[in-house]
């Protein structure tokens, strides 16, 4: 780990793909971002219940910055020195890349970590290929949590990143 996360997210609506892969493009530099296409999407994603009506939509590309994350489940820890996930008092071994990955997460709960940046974080490098090397340590990582019944998964925000979720 390289860098400090910051707990922030920046939210863009799109409505149509080339609008979204403008504002991805734009975004890239970003610490993490979602783009949606619709208000009622942003609001499902941010667990928005009840909001005043709203008269018209935003125009494409209007961002707004969401609250910092909510706290990892305060059981779930990951131990650097042995390189162990542990849930309450159950642990499991972690390789490099997945206790990598993992600390990303765990440090930002709830927050979106884009390919690329956890890419530059994990692997060093901003090459993303085709990010089977990802998927494959976030499908372990994922997997390890369940075997621990772990109150909290990894979320894949698609076409965007990872996230830590409760469960």
């Amino acid at each position: 780990m390289r860098g400090t996360p910051v707990a922030s997210l920046v939210i863009g609506i799109a409505s149509s793909p080339a609008e979204r892969r403008q504002l991805a493009r734009l975004l890239g530099g970003s610490d993490a971002f979602l783009i949606v296409s619709t208000v009622e999407q942003a609001r499902e994603f941010l667990g928005v219940v009840e909001t005043p009506p709203v008269p018209t939509p935003p125009a494409p590309g209007i961002l707004a910055e969401v609250a910092p994350s909510p706290p990892p489940p305060p059981d779930l820890t990951v131990d650097s020195d042995r390189r162990v996930l542990r849930w309450r008092d159950q642990e499991i071994d972690l390789t490099r890349l997945e206790h990598d990955v993992l600390l990303c997460l765990v440090h930002a709960p709830g927050q979106i970590w884009t390919y690329e940046r956890l890419h530059l974080e994990v692997w060093g490098n901003r090459h993303l290929g085709r990010g089977s090397d990802m998927h494959s340590v976030v499908r372990r990582v994922r997997g390890k949590l369940a075997r621990l019944n772990a109150a909290a998964t990894i979320h894949s925000v698609r076409g965007v990143g990872f996230r830590l979720v409760p469960v």
